[in-house]
């Protein structure tokens, strides 16, 4: 027995040592993680998205609560074997975290969407900044609709495959369907639209949040299945994929998400034109946004300030160094977008 747990112990401390290593190479070696994100990282989602993709529920959520049930029961069970305890532990370790190195954290550090279709973020105006808010208010007011997601799941979730791959750029090839989380409540708390997950490469949302950001939400998961993990950068490729759908819910989706964020940046440098742009917008953005705001602040409290906290270290870990802030970058490529006639030149990717 003792052999066994030697065994496994080892077997663990490779698979962490051989994480590590790729997490250095990624970070240390030019080249090598946009090598790997946009050369070996689709041959993975093309196996093991198409394995995940026969289940119709989000596997890592029964994944995770099997593993608490699981690790509460053999803790239980061997508590009197601490050795065979410390050892499992250590490979469920090892392997969870070179899961999530090869399935993302080598992703961190690859080229930028940015830098990939030749998008040049700067410096910008406030009245740049303020024509685009006026614009994006046009083109909420244009696509508004009330479709709801309730009825239309699966419709959705095709959609935004669809609109994934008709974007332009890198963006097309195959995708896994994205999943709903069953119980939603667990992003809720947790001020979560979604998540990506790198185990079982699954792009997962919350069904339960107000309609409108479903499909932007959507879109940006599963721009994580084509390497690009900055979250701002995948805010950006939602708003493109979703704007450019055939789909009014899409669009409405993409341009309403456009707008909060336009807006707040907007609001921070001149509050009486966002107050003014405000007012303009239809009754039935003011009412979904509304909605939104009532809907987040429901689940606000000490679980949603951990979260964001653990999510702020996570980003900043990850070379993301404004952590969170970093969702807000999405205006500068937004008007990078706009000041390039709205235009993603095809997959050709730049040198690193």
């Amino acid at each position: 027995m003792k052999k066994k747990n030697i065994r496994f112990a080892v077997a663990g401390a490779i698979l962490l040592f051989a994480a590590l290593l790729l997490q250095v190479c990624a970070r240390e070696l030019r080249g090598f993680a946009t090598w790997y994100a946009h050369g070996v990282y689709p041959i993975l989602v093309g196996m093991i998205g198409r394995i995940m993709n026969v289940f119709p529920f989000s596997v890592v959520e029964i994944m995770l609560y099997l593993l608490i049930v699981g690790g509460v029961v053999y803790a239980v069970r061997f508590v009197r074997d601490p050795l065979r305890l410390l050892s499992r532990t250590v490979f469920l370790c090892g392997i969870l975290f070179f899961l999530y190195t090869v399935n993302c954290g080598i992703n961190y550090s690859a080229m930028a969407f940015s830098e990939y279709v030749g998008l040049e973020p700067g410096q910008y105006t406030a009245e740049e900044l303020t024509e685009l808010c006026e614009l994006l208010v046009e083109q909420v007011n244009e696509t508004a609709t009330a479709e709801r997601y309730q009825g239309q799941e699966q419709a959705w979730r095709e959609e935004g495959v669809r609109a994934m791959q008709a974007a332009a750029g890198p963006l097309g090839g195959y995708y896994p369907k994205p999943k709903p989380v069953l119980v939603s409540w667990i992003l809720s708390v947790q001020q979560l639209c979604g998540v990506y997950s790198p185990f079982t490469i699954e792009a997962n949302y919350n069904r339960v949040m107000p309609n409108y950001n479903i499909p932007h939400t959507i879109c940006h998961e599963l721009s994580h299945l084509k390497g690009f993990m900055r979250e701002d950068e995948a805010n950006f490729i939602g708003y493109l994929a979703c704007t450019s759908s055939d789909n009014q819910a899409f669009r409405y989706s993409g341009y309403l998400t456009g707008w909060v964020y336009a807006g707040n940046a907007l609001a921070r440098t001149d509050r009486e034109a966002y107050a003014e742009l405000y007012g303009k917008l239809c009754a039935q953005a003011q009412a979904d946004l509304a909605e939104n705001n009532a809907f987040w602040n429901r689940y606000e409290g000490p679980v949603a300030e951990v979260s964001n906290q653990m999510n702020d270290t996570y980003l900043k870990m990850n070379r993301q160094t404004d952590g969170v802030r970093s969702y807000g970058r999405m205006v500068d490529l937004m008007l990078a977008y706009r000041r390039g006639n709205e235009r993603i030149p095809a997959d050709q990717p730049g040198k690193e």
